[in-house]
């Protein structure tokens, strides 16, 4: 309820500081589990990933922010959960993909942190993707949070994982996330 209630402002808060427009919403699967893998250029990348998707996007997020009274109760009751940062989070890879086999959406930036959007993805949303199963979705975040300037959002078609699912190579997830980053690059590039 509360985040039906948040994404509904937030709708509107973007429509009008942003003049928010998204394309491509028809490629998110109404049901099963979805991986939606985006470029990270602010803060507010996960809202902006989220607000106009009509399911619910958990995300990972910095393990400090569940210490901040108020605050972390309030992300976690949002689909939220910690990830220890500087390392492999063994319990946040495992807690994204039981929410993905239970069919949920996750948000993942596999940039890890923000950037220009030429860096490298890193290969935890490939190994998360290709263990759950999931759908995955690239996604674009296109302008700058500049208050009335337009921003767009494209959510691209999903990506064919079947060469992937078999595959035992030691480099199959350096592969996936090639695949993921490239077209996220591609879509930002097209506008």
């Amino acid at each position: 309820m509360l985040y039906s209630i948040c994404r509904s402002l937030l709708r509107i808060i973007y429509a009008v500081l942003f003049r928010f427009e998204a394309s491509g919403l028809e490629n998110i699967p109404s049901s099963g589990p979805v991986v939606l893998c985006s470029n990270h250029i602010s803060l507010l990348d996960p809202t902006t990933v989220g607000t106009k998707v009509n399911r619910k996007v958990h995300y990972m997020a910095k393990a400090e922010l569940f210490n901040v009274p108020v605050f972390g109760p309030f992300i976690r009751s949002l689909g939220a959960f910690p990830v220890k940062r500087g390392g492999v989070s063994k319990e946040a890879i495992r807690t994204a993909i039981t929410l993905l086999k239970e069919g949920k959406v996750m948000g993942i930036f596999p940039e890890g942190s923000r950037s220009a959007g030429d860096s490298a993805g890193k290969k935890g949303a490939a190994m998360i993707a290709l263990r759950s199963g999931a759908v995955v979705i690239p996604v674009a975040i296109i302008g700058k949070y500049n208050i009335f300037r337009k921003m767009r959002i494209k959510y691209g078609k999903p990506i064919d994982m079947s060469d992937f699912i078999q595959d035992s190579s030691s480099d199959v997830l350096e592969r996936v996330t090639e695949t993921i980053m490239s077209n996220i690059r591609r879509m930002v590039k097209e506008g």
